[in-house]
């Protein structure tokens, strides 16, 4: 690199020393063959401390009458070589672009791994189809906890003390049990407190998990989901419940499909029903018809499905409703079950298992 004469600073100024500088200049720029190189070449030629830079501040140290001529001659072969730099420039990023377009170039029409795709949970996908519609037909969701007092899970639903399901064979109590917690076993006292909290009318449906002391196995599982679903009003009739539950039914297993009711005994509905559905798979012609058997039915023509009734006077009194002014009904379904219906699902330890190959096979059928 050409440094100029500090004791002569003239020297740095004359026509042949600048061209000298601005001739090492281009050539460094134009040998730069990547943007460390050329930013090197920059730094020493077009830098503060580059030649053409130290004598231009060596312009003051001539006689005035000198200055005009030799800051014309150094502006005019700085800016020669910021023209240069700027071109090279150009001309560096461009090669480098193409050579990492052509090293790192990606086949797309070769086969690749990807991530598997997810899936929505079957429950979580028909637990969010069945909201939808009793939601479509003005009700409202109801949640609660799934740790409830014993009065809200048996005694405000007239279940009495000596009631077997009150017994640790079927519940599953918290300890101490002097507290009188239990892991809620229906969802009913979600239920009782949408009348203790609302305002009447009351037509609220309630999905969630519950749990039981059950073995796990094919058709047992110790929690599992239901919903249910109240409607306390004025004038509200066995009738209502009827309608309402032909309308549930055909929205998860098709049109056309009949349900029909059968007496039972329920502590917290009375009248109490069960509710069957017309087989969905054979529509009730595999019955009698042995040339046409149907095993998920078993011939019946009927497939069990839940309980129902008008809700028990005794349990309108302990939520502060009077029975003289309002009725309601109250019905509840297996969530599980029901998908099992669905989709001929045989073993219930597939939905807790979480083998996301299990999901995906429902996915876009739940819901």
């Amino acid at each position: 690199m050409s440094v100029p004469n500090e004791s002569d600073p003239a020297a740095s100024l004359r026509a042949e020393a600048i061209d000298a500088m601005v001739a090492e200049a281009l050539a460094a720029i134009a040998a730069a063959d990547s943007t460390s190189a050329l930013k090197d070449a920059r730094l020493a030629h077009a830098g503060d401390r580059s030649p053409l830079a130290l004598a231009n501040r060596a312009i003051g140290a001539i006689p005035p009458a000198d200055r005009k001529q030799a800051g014309q001659l150094l502006g005019a072969a700085r800016g020669r070589v910021q023209k240069a730099l700027a071109a090279r420039t150009a001309e560096v990023e461009a090669a480098e672009l193409t050579r990492v377009l052509a090293e790192e170039a990606v086949d797309v029409t070769l086969p690749v791994e990807l991530h598997p795709a997810g899936a929505i949970h079957p429950i979580t996908g028909l637990i969010d189809l069945m909201s939808d519609v009793f939601v479509g037909m003005g009700w409202e969701i109801a949640e609660g906890p799934e740790l409830e007092s014993e009065w809200l899970n048996f005694d405000a639903l007239n279940i009495g003390a000596d009631h077997p399901s009150r017994g640790e064979t079927d519940t599953l109590f918290v300890e101490p049990v002097s507290n009188h917690l239990v892991m809620r076993t229906h969802t009913s006292p979600v239920q009782i407190r949408s009348l203790l909290e609302r305002e009447l009318p009351v037509y609220v449906v309630c999905p969630g998990k519950v749990y039981r002391a059950d073995e796990y196995d094919a058709t047992h599982l110790p929690v599992f989901h239901q919903i249910e679903g109240l409607a306390v009003d004025k004038g509200i009739s066995m009738a209502h419940l009827r309608g309402t539950l032909d309308h549930f039914a055909q929205a998860m297993f098709g049109a056309g499909i009949r349900t029909r009711m059968r007496p039972h005994y329920f502590p917290f509905t009375e009248p109490s029903a069960e509710v069957d559905l017309q087989c969905f798979v054979c529509r009730g012609e595999s019955v009698g018809n042995p040339d046409r058997p149907c095993r998920t039915c078993k011939s019946e023509g009927w497939i069990e499905w839940g309980g129902c009734g008008v809700v028990n006077p005794r349990v309108l009194r302990a939520c502060g409703v009077d029975p003289d002014v309002y009725s309601g009904f109250a019905f509840g379904m297996g969530i599980d079950r029901t998908l099992m219906f669905r989709n001929n699902a045989s073993d219930l330890r597939d939905f807790v298992e979480g083998d996301i190959r299990f999901s995906r096979m429902l996915k876009g059928v739940a819901r």
